[in-house]
């Protein structure tokens, strides 16, 4: 028998590594069909209003300039569910960067070019792009998905007055944007009345899907393909603007059109973490048990489309209590829509909340790892539904001793090296366990190879490699001898990469293929093969979206060490460590790169990472990686990932959890709870940068 036992959970290298490092792999925007056109958008230089006016006889009169596009002159699609793919469909802007023309021409310099010659004249209008939380125009959104709107147990106001011991504490997130490395791209060609897209997107049968309604087409009749993604973090999630744009201009040229993103254009048209208010107020006996948990959160969502960043919903999670209350407010203004950002609604949440548990620490003078463990549970505190596996508190303990908690001084400003002060702190994290019906096929041939396919799309995380492992784990053969095929609408239909259950979907249906497959290779055992081989299938629905006795959810712990420089205000993560609960870890490398990916996204959010809506003129200020800044390798010298490796029976065939976002969810709480051990003062806004932290010094001393 071949050696199977390693498959699952082993540090099998990315299969797709060595084709990225040679530049064979190809991107969306780096297939050009013959006679290929480029696009170039143009968007709009007002927060609101209405076109008055299109004036494109310049742009025309450039040489290779092949068309403008308007709301004039494009094809009329059908309603879309999501409104911010109705583009060039009406006069209307809704917030400032809405497309309003696209320039189709013979090159790039060409197309863009002709777009900075396209004159449009606007009925400007007033507009409102502040967030506040007294907004009259708040409201609590229809809870629909069990994670927005309010929800309440108890006597939560009551019991937080009667308490010995309390925090009532108000933090802020700004806006924060997806930069994947790669920007939204697409090339999109018309042959036969059958539209074939390379888009950059985090699932393909979804953009097929969202095409076929808006151009009126059967599914059949649009092939979309995204087999090399650079990066999405949400964004990339859902179709964006940009294919519907590529397909309508290459329909109306009768060319292939290629059409790649400005960066400096994403923060407008393809999504972003919304702004976010939080008022936290913990209530705990002398001994730190918690008794009531107040989280009340407000966004915004413009006014196209509903979009709530439910950011007290980890707070139903966490921790007992028997009073609580968790509300969502949403505020409609006249800005870009809000979308997915990875870990949305967990990654500022978490921030809150975790920070308001170590200011709750201080007051009960206990320490921040005790205080955790005294209120840890085995019951989702809001739906009562048993855990089918939390490992929280072996979290914590394992990070405390690997870390080195126990020679921490907990007195604050008691670790100084000259003018830097050196604190270190900790947070919890959690993100649901969730998967989604998946179709795949398997298939066996006389070579003894074997083949999988599902519409699975690799986003950088190893998909590829790690749905090989599963196959070869069900059907009980070395790794090398499968193959897997992704990335196209043509292959079994599967749900997006998103939500961090992508592996958890795909892998199921894989799973249970190929199981099949190897019940049906059993019962040919001594037959040969046909030339053609043998094969089978797999549809997870109705059993991997089936209703749960079992909350699912992973969880961490994140321990930081910062040094803050009291001279320029600059604060220097020393450390980052990171021990997760995620169920069976499938592909170890993998599994440590996304961990380690999310926590230095976690780094960015606490210190580098903000936008800023500029009130006058409707428009993020922050829109290009020159003035929104990323961290970097060497923003953080030391940074750890380990796991507990749990054997959780109520997830899916492997026992895997998802491992892409939680790495980012307690990273930014552990940083700023790190700053006030060092500083003795407390920064409730992010990020954490060196005006405000001198400020807080100057006002603390």
């Amino acid at each position: 028998m071949p050696d199977t036992v390693s498959a699952l959970g082993a540090p099998t290298e990315r299969r797709e590594g060595p084709d990225k490092v040679a530049g064979a792999a190809r991107y969306a925007a780096e297939h050009s069909p013959e006679g290929c056109a480029y696009a170039w958008p143009v968007p709009a230089t007002v927060a609101r209003g209405e076109v008055t006016a299109v004036d494109d006889e310049a742009a025309l009169a450039l040489p290779g300039v092949v068309a403008v596009l308007s709301h004039l002159n494009a094809p009329s699609l059908a309603e879309p569910d999501d409104a911010t793919l109705a583009v060039l469909q009406d006069a209307r802007v809704p917030h400032r960067g809405w497309y309003v023309a696209l320039v189709v021409a013979d090159t790039l310099e060409a197309a863009r070019e002709g777009a900075a010659a396209v004159r449009i004249s606007y009925a400007e209008e007033p507009h409102d792009v502040t967030l506040r939380a007294d907004h009259p125009d708040a409201y609590v959104p229809e809870d629909t998905d069990g994670t927005s709107g309010e929800h309440v147990r108890g006597d939560a106001e009551k019991a937080f007055d009667a308490a010995p011991v309390r925090v009532d504490a108000d933090y802020r997130v700004p806006p924060l944007h997806n930069h994947p490395m790669e920007p939204h791209a697409a090339t999109a060609r018309w042959h036969d009345g059958h539209l074939t897209v390379h888009d950059s997107s985090q699932g393909a049968t979804t953009v097929r899907d969202v095409l076929a309604g808006l151009f009126e087409l059967p599914k059949d009749r649009i092939t979309v393909v995204s087999e090399h993604v650079g990066g999405g973090f949400g964004s990339k999630g859902t179709p964006r603007p940009h294919v519907v744009l590529a397909a309508m201009a290459a329909r109306v040229t009768g060319r292939p059109v290629k059409l790649s993103l400005p960066r400096r254009q994403l923060p407008a048209v393809v999504g972003h973490r919304s702004a976010t208010l939080h008022r936290v107020r913990l209530a705990a006996e002398a001994d730190g048990t918690l008794t009531s948990v107040i989280h009340e959160v407000t966004a915004y969502t413009s006014r196209l489309k509903e979009f709530m960043e439910t950011a007290a919903a980890a707070t139903r999670v966490m921790y007992p209590s028997a009073h609580g209350r968790t509300t969502h407010r949403v505020v409609p203004l006249d800005v870009p829509s809000p979308s997915w950002m990875r870990a949305p609604g967990e990654a500022p949440g978490m921030y809150a909340l975790e920070s308001a548990m170590d200011e709750l620490a201080a007051a009960a003078g206990i320490d921040p790892v005790e205080l955790r463990l005294r209120n840890d549970t085995d019951k989702e505190p809001d739906s009562s539904l048993p855990f089918s596996s939390r490992h929280l508190a072996e979290c914590l303990r394992e990070g405390a001793r690997r870390f080195g908690w126990a020679e921490r001084d907990p007195r604050p400003r008691a670790r100084r090296e000259g003018p830097v002060l050196v604190g270190s702190g900790v947070a919890s994290a959690t993100y649901p366990a969730n998967a989604s019906p998946s179709r795949a096929a398997a298939h066996a041939y006389p070579d003894g190879s074997f083949v999988v396919q599902v519409n699975a799309t690799d986003i950088g995380t190893g998909a590829r490699t790690v749905l090989a492992q599963v196959a070869a784990d069900a059907l009980g053969v070395p790794v090398e001898r499968v193959r897997t095929e992704i990335g196209s609408s043509d292959l079994p239909a599967a749900p997006l990469a998103g939500g961090s259950m992508g592996t958890a979907s795909w892998g199921w249906a894989v799973h249970e293929a190929c199981s099949r497959l190897a019940e049906r290779l059993a019962g040919q055992e001594g037959q040969p093969l046909p030339p053609e081989g043998v094969g089978a299938t797999a549809d997870t629905a109705g059993t991997a979206d089936a209703d749960s006795d079992y909350a699912r959810h992973a969880f961490g712990a994140h321990f930081a060490e910062v040094g803050v420089d009291t001279v320029t205000g600059e604060v220097r993560v020393r450390r980052l460590l990171g021990v997760y609960a995620a169920g069976h870890i499938l592909n170890s490398r993998t599994a440590r790169s996304q961990f380690i990916g999310g926590m230095t996204m976690g780094l960015g959010m606490a210190l580098t990472e903000s936008s800023t809506m500029d009130a006058a003129f409707g428009d993020f200020v922050e829109s290009d990686l020159a003035a929104y800044h990323v961290p970097a390798h060497a923003d953080v010298p030391v940074i750890e990932a380990h796991w507990v490796d749990e054997d959780d029976a109520h997830l899916n065939p492997m026992g895997s959890k998802g491992v892409g976002e939680i790495g980012i969810v307690g990273t930014a709480a552990a940083i700023g709870n790190a700053v006030h051990h060092a500083t003795g003062v407390r920064l409730r806004e992010l990020p954490l940068t060196p005006d405000r932290v001198l400020t807080a010094l100057d006002d603390g001393s």
